[in-house]
């Protein structure tokens, strides 16, 4: 696939949204800014995942070259609003987006999902990082449920005495933990799924990023039904002074009001 859109044919949309995706949110806006002959849409991947599930409209994979990469694209390719739909953990990418959108001057809005929050009867324990978890994971349990993803694999690759189950879309790649079982697979995922997965394994405590969402959300209500501790790696920092909203529709208004 070519990594540079090319227009279609017709009259030139009043509108190009440049979506910077990856995510469950950024496919739903693409689908539902698609049908709109006003607006033409280019959803950017990182490439990351080796089979991603394109949306519909213009597709871009690869990075841009930091900020001023992204900025002279935006520029070359006469982008009218950028909208952050990144993961919550891609923190570098949106900062990019934040100092692309100042060189530019095109107007930028985050789509972002809730972080979770506990529940009565949760255990869990938030950490600043993945070393954190790391550090923190084998005084919890000694039967891992890792659902952190395959890049930061490599940091729990120290420990010896913890077996993992490890969940992710491709294969993790060297250096991984010497006690563990790659599950690939791609969510969303069932709550009947995940207790199984935890009763079959007999796992003793779950891994996770809080990416919130309901796609992978149902591991966390299993771990709580099956009374075991969640270790929860907080989301990083954000720029500041970018507008943000969890909602697709939200979206569609703000776009909207800059016809």
């Amino acid at each position: 696939m070519s990594a540079e859109p090319s227009a279609g044919p017709g009259p030139r949309p009043a509108r190009h949204v440049l979506v910077l995706g990856g995510t469950t949110e950024a496919r739903r806006l693409a689908e539902a800014l698609a049908p709109d002959p006003s607006c033409r849409v280019t959803t950017s991947l990182a490439g990351r995942v080796a089979s991603p599930v394109l949306p519909p409209g213009e597709t871009r994979i690869g990075g841009f070259g930091g900020v001023e990469g992204l900025a002279a694209w935006i520029v070359v390719h006469d982008v009218t609003h950028v909208v952050d739909a990144t993961h919550p953990f891609a923190g570098r990418m949106s900062f990019h987006a934040a100092g692309a959108a100042a060189l530019t001057g095109v107007p930028l809005l985050a789509l972002r999902r809730p972080g979770w929050t506990p529940q009565p009867g949760d255990d869990w324990t938030f950490v600043d990082s993945l070393e954190e978890a790391a550090e923190r994971l084998p005084g919890l349990g000694s039967r891992a449920f890792l659902t952190t993803g395959r890049m930061g694999l490599h940091t729990f690759a120290h420990l010896t005495g913890t077996w993992f189950l490890v969940r992710s879309v491709d294969p993790p790649a060297a250096p991984v933990p010497p006690l563990l079982e790659v599950l690939l697979d791609r969510g969303p995922f069932t709550l009947d799924g995940e207790r199984e997965l935890i009763a079959r394994h007999r796992i003793d405590v779950l891994v996770t990023k809080d990416s919130g969402g309901s796609a992978t959300a149902p591991k966390l209500a299993a771990a709580r039904e099956a009374g075991i501790p969640v270790l929860v790696v907080r989301r990083p920092a954000m720029p500041e002074g970018v507008p943000e909203t969890g909602s697709v529709e939200t979206v569609q208004d703000w776009l909207g009001g800059w016809v």
